[in-house]
């Protein structure tokens, strides 16, 4: 298994996307993102990049395409393939097992509909036992401000996303959320301490929009 998450360092975007974004639906320009893609692709082989929409459809790869699969979660078994996750604030979830890996996206969205637990069915239907979660740099809950009814709707189902920001304003931990998911389905994790927000050697949609997207990337 090997794994890496990229920062803005590296490539050929400037101004707000500057340096290395690697998301092609954020107004940057297009030959310039493919070229940032093609760079990492030189670095460490053909990568799988999907299109987000903040739901939990996961899709099984075969092969690496130009085409991105309209997907949150992708999940392959093939050694060499590399499954990557664009985020800018949200979760990159990348997965691990003896037998699959999958990268998953997790944003607030993400928690709420579980697409990290429909990652790991499809993962165990390959029969992933033993399985292993790396959670990438994202906003902290002290920094993630929502409104208070956002808020409580979160904690209805996943209380531990309860947080509370610097300014003393509701927030959500998702980190902390999708933890107590991953534990409680029999996963273990190590996880970034980095905040995106805090840290700009990553985008954050929250401290500049627009901006661009870094990834989470893993294979066999």
């Amino acid at each position: 298994m090997k794994y890496r998450f990229t920062n803005r360092t590296g490539g050929a975007s400037s101004g707000a996307f500057a340096s290395r974004n690697l998301g092609t639906h954020v107004s940057d320009d297009l030959s310039t993102v493919l070229e940032n893609r093609a760079e990492l692709a030189r670095e460490i082989g053909p990568v799988q990049f999907m299109s987000q929409v903040h739901g939990n459809r996961v899709v099984l790869i075969e092969e690496v395409t130009h085409e991105d699969p309209t997907a949150d979660a992708l999940v392959t078994g093939i050694p060499g393939v590399s499954l990557a996750v664009q985020v800018a604030d949200c979760i990159p979830l990348l997965l691990h097992s003896a037998e699959s890996v999958a990268a998953v996206h997790v944003g607030r969205k993400g928690l709420v509909n579980g697409v990290a637990l429909a990652a790991l069915e499809v993962m165990r239907d390959m029969g992933s036992h033993q399985i292993t979660a790396i959670i990438g740099p994202s906003i902290c809950g002290a920094c993630y401000e929502v409104p208070f009814e956002m808020q409580q709707d979160v904690m209805q189902e996943h209380p531990r996303a309860f947080a509370t920001t610097r300014k003393g304003t509701p927030g959500l931990d998702l980190p902390k959320a999708l933890i107590a998911d991953l534990v409680s389905a029999g996963v273990s994790y190590e996880a970034s301490t980095s905040c995106t927000y805090e840290d700009e050697m990553y985008f954050s949609h929250r401290r500049q929009n627009p901006t661009g997207r870094f990834a989470g990337v893993i294979s066999l």
